[in-house]
């Protein structure tokens, strides 16, 4: 079997060789890892990718499972998942992604409006507000948005989660979602398009879910976050492309932009060779050579121009000679 080498390698050091499969290269060529894109950003928020807390800035691309999102007290984002869902963040808000995976799709896909591939969401919300605007989703695809209190299973397509620590507060505006409050609640209630459920937790009380009609005095609010998060899906969407292997090799950035961190321990001198900024290389032992014969499948943002409606001619000259 032609077996590859990835060499972690540091400037001035001497490259440690790690032997793996050549199924790894396969296996990243089916699965590409699900993105999140920020498509607006007012204020300070901040992403914990589990390696590191930074600021977010707008336009930038990140793993999206995993990750925990947060606006401060004056903050507030919009962000595109690969899957074609706008999610719009109030200020104050904290969002956990425990789970986002998509099966592989197609490049130079037609209909934006649908979801590219199957995909599972879990989200998390400890606290704060948030709106989703998803696309038509595929048969099979799963949206499960939880708080303290209870959770929402979304089908589609305009929602509001409003979570705090003794009531969450889910808002239909269009689409089907179940909401079920606590554990417990197997079965759970389907809301209709202008319904909202409050799941009520007070202390040694059990849990309780009230559906209503939206009030009045908030829907200027919910429709308002809907609208962001729909305006922000409309920004981007997602495309596959083909990445050698052999930019890891050349030591130039990863596929993310950033350089790969990680710390090995060599055993012959017992010493940390991998802490800090280094790359990946591919050492092939049956050709002798190092280089990335393989492609690996990335997605990849692409921006949305907007279309100017051309002017009407016959309007124009028509107001001209009035």
């Amino acid at each position: 079997m032609n077996t590859l080498y990835y060499r972690l390698c540091r400037a001035g050091t001497t490259c440690l060789a790690l032997a793996l499969g050549s199924s790894i290269g396969v296996a990243a060529n089916k699965n590409p890892t699900s993105k999140l894109y920020v498509a607006d950003l007012e204020g300070q928020a901040e992403i914990d990718t589990g390696e590191r807390i930074e600021d977010l800035d707008e336009k930038s691309v990140h793993n999206a499972q995993g990750t925990v999102i947060e606006t401060k007290e004056d903050g507030t984002n919009a962000m595109v998942f690969s899957n074609g869902t706008g999610i719009y963040f109030h200020n104050d808000t904290r969002v956990e992604v425990k789970k986002f995976v998509q099966e592989p799709f197609s490049p130079n896909r037609s209909d934006l409006e649908a979801e590219p591939s199957l995909s599972q969401t879990h989200g998390f919300v400890p606290r704060g507000t948030i709106g989703l605007c998803t696309p038509r989703m595929v048969a099979g695809s799963t949206m499960v948005y939880s708080t303290p209190h209870g959770s929402v299973s979304i089908r589609g397509q305009k929602v509001v989660i409003e979570s705090d620590d003794f009531e969450t507060r889910i808002s239909l505006i269009a689409g089907d979602v179940t909401v079920r409050g606590g554990e417990t609640d197997g079965g759970g209630q389907t809301l209709q398009g202008g319904q909202q459920a409050v799941i009520r937790q007070l202390p040694g009380q059990p849990t309780q879910i009230f559906v209503q009609q939206i009030p009045d005095e908030q829907m200027d609010f919910v429709e308002d976050k809907v609208t962001m998060a729909c305006n922000a899906r409309k920004t981007v969407y997602f495309d596959v492309a083909e990445k050698q292997n052999n930019d890891l090799a050349s030591g130039q950035p990863g596929i993310d932009g950033d350089p790969t961190s990680s710390t090995v321990i060599d055993e012959d001198t017992g010493t940390d060779v991998g802490t800090g900024e280094g790359f990946l290389s591919i050492f092939d032992d049956e050709t002798n050579a190092t280089g990335g014969g393989d492609t690996v499948d990335v997605l990849i943002p692409v921006e949305v121009t907007p279309v100017e409606t051309p002017v009407d001619v016959t309007a124009s000259a028509s107001s001209i000679t009035s």
